[in-house]
């Protein structure tokens, strides 16, 4: 797989959202592709096409963005906008990722009130369901090489991943306690290792 354009230049000279509508346009288009969750769509775009954030920074923003209240992909469009264009940029972000979408579930939801009690429509659902799921998976793994960077290093990261697979996965703890829990070793580990 290829690198994202200048992805080890500074970030000064990295590729930038040019404008505040080329930030909201961006978003609208990502928030309109990320039907059953947008983070292979946005990791794919920001990434890899348009090169605004390396793997370690993406890695870095969504796991800011995971511990904050709200949607992860919510919380990230507002931090990139942020970064670029300050307030404004965070509130163009965050419009480009609401507009669009609302008005599409809007209408959906319409339709949906007229079809939900057929078979064939509930099992199309559940079918989507399973690709959502798929999508994060590759999506994880696409992301692996990057921890190869990580002051932890990779064992420990593998290690902390596979705990918090098993405790929200087979042990069905609440996500708050693993991240509380697990995120708290997380950030002592690499305290540690950077002290």
């Amino acid at each position: 797989m290829s690198l994202p354009p200048d992805a080890g230049a500074p970030a000064a000279i990295r590729p930038r959202p040019q404008s505040l509508t080329d930030l909201f346009v961006s978003f609208t288009l990502l928030a309109l592709q990320g039907f059953g969750g947008v983070l292979a769509v946005v990791q794919r775009e920001l990434v890899e096409k348009k090169g605004w954030m390396t793997r370690e920074e993406f890695i870095e923003e969504w796991a800011v963005a995971q511990i904050m209240p709200g949607p992860n992909v919510i919380n990230l469009a507002i931090a990139l906008g942020s970064r670029y264009f300050g307030l404004r940029g965070a509130l163009v972000a965050l419009a480009g990722m609401l507009t669009c979408p609302l008005l599409v579930v809007l209408a959906l939801a319409l339709i949906y009130a007229q079809f939900a009690s057929n078979p064939h429509v509930s099992g199309a659902l559940r079918g989507m369901g399973a690709v959502a799921a798929g999508l994060i998976t590759a999506t994880g793994l696409k992301l692996l090489p990057a921890l190869q960077k990580n002051v932890m290093g990779v064992p420990l990261c593998a290690a902390l991943g596979l705990l918090a697979f098993v405790a929200i996965a087979w042990l069905k703890l609440p996500l708050a306690w693993v991240l509380v829990g697990l995120g708290g070793v997380g950030c002592a580990a690499a305290y540690r290792k950077l002290a």
